[in-house]
């Protein structure tokens, strides 16, 4: 009982908290301040699907990014750009200061997999895992965010 009681107090402290927290400027990359903290924190996140296979196509393309929106909206985390290629997606994402960029990579690919394994089993039951063990991080501040989208811009061929 006193485990159920603590795990909800948690959970209605982190809602409190997102609930909470205020942005200097809306729409742009500002430094974000809560009851103790000043912090602008984003990263640059890109991973593959096993063999670099190029699935990430149609509903399935959907679907992961659905997926990744839902998850991210449910950490409290800014989606910035997520760009999904049929062999890759990269994500450009703002999180709290207590959220490390594996901890990201983590639930992300544990989540997205999951449920994408279920509803697409015809396709993905001949891959042993849907995603690799690997995967690039690199944190981007202001300035570097436009690099990164100009990058991922050129990749799409825009």
């Amino acid at each position: 009982m006193a485990l159920a009681l603590a795990f909800i107090l948690d959970c209605l402290s982190k809602i409190l908290y997102i609930m909470c927290m205020q942005t200097t400027k809306k729409g742009k990359l500002e430094y974000k301040r809560d009851e103790h903290r000043v912090h602008l924190i984003v990263y640059h996140l890109i991973w593959c699907p096993k063999r670099r296979k190029p699935i990430l196509v149609g509903k399935l393309k959907d679907r992961c990014q659905e997926l990744v929106e839902a998850k991210c909206k449910e950490k409290g985390w800014d989606i910035l750009t997520v760009t999904i290629q049929p062999d890759h997606i990269h994500l450009i994402v703002r999180v709290w200061p207590s959220d490390s960029a594996s901890e990201v990579i983590k639930e992300l690919k544990g989540y997205t997999s999951f449920f994408l394994r279920k509803e697409f089993q015809s396709i993905l039951s001949k891959l042993p895992s849907l995603w690799t063990r690997s995967y690039f991080a690199s944190t981007a501040g202001a300035v570097s965010a436009q690099i990164i989208q100009e990058y991922i811009d050129a990749q799409k061929g825009i």
